[in-house]
């Protein structure tokens, strides 16, 4: 895990090009790699995609998102429009999804399945919504998303990733229609555990933990993959 503390997002994006090169370069040299982990909190902002329709889903006037501090960024993520913050996690991986044998469908599925095993250590339980990717959780009785999820993959190499509620200023996602799900409400760790809730730190831990796992396992799958069909062919 990289942690790049708290920063703007542009900066955080040159950062995830970076480590892609690198990540490709070592591809292209015969020693591949499974990749790196970025953990970021990111200054207030925005970020659009470019899908059709995607910037009708930011609700606020100009007026409004400078009252608030909160700026708007254009992405070339998946995905529609979502809000980054103080008090989110946003976790960038960048994975070679060649070297874990990953479809695209499957390393959303990875993704989601890092939330919730990082919700499940503080007892939340977290669940997938067949009809919206990310993670959901039940608060007071309504399922409300507490991590979204946005990628782009460039030569098999993925960019951009996750984003977990821990305690953000959730009056920030009023300025737009979260990623494009009208009705469809956000929550926090925070909201659903009250005094309970985690420090950042500890949930940061807890993502990088189960993003880890979750990828060497994959890794593991890929390697015995690969020596079983070295093996039929020999």
């Amino acid at each position: 895990m990289i942690d790049l503390g708290r920063m703007g997002y542009r900066g955080a994006y040159e950062l995830q090009c970076a480590h892609l090169e690198e990540v490709l370069a070592a591809r292209a040299a015969g020693t591949p790699e499974w990749g790196r982990v970025l953990v970021v909190e990111h200054e207030p902002v925005i970020t659009v995609s470019r899908r059709k329709g995607a910037r009708e889903h930011l609700v606020a006037t100009a007026a409004q998102l400078a009252e608030a501090g909160v700026a708007v960024e254009e992405t070339d993520r998946g995905g529609d429009i979502t809000y980054h913050g103080p008090g989110q996690i946003v976790v960038y991986p960048i994975l070679d999804l060649n070297c874990l044998m990953l479809g695209l469908h499957d390393y959303m599925r990875l993704l989601e399945q890092t939330v919730i095993d990082a919700c499940a250590v503080f007892g939340v339980k977290g669940e997938r919504d067949a009809g919206a990717t990310g993670v959901w959780v039940d608060h007071h009785g309504v399922m409300s998303k507490v991590a979204a999820m946005g990628v782009r993959v460039r030569r098999w190499v993925s960019m951009h990733g996750l984003a977990l509620n821990v305690e953000p200023d959730l009056s920030h996602f009023r300025l737009i229609v979260p990623c494009g799900l009208a009705g469809r409400p956000v929550t926090s760790l925070r909201e659903v555990l009250g005094d309970r809730c985690p420090a950042m730190d500890e949930v940061r831990s807890a993502l990088a933990g189960a993003l880890e796992r979750l990828a060497v396992e994959s890794a593991e799958r890929a390697r015995a993959h690969r020596a079983g069909g070295a093996a039929a062919r020999g």
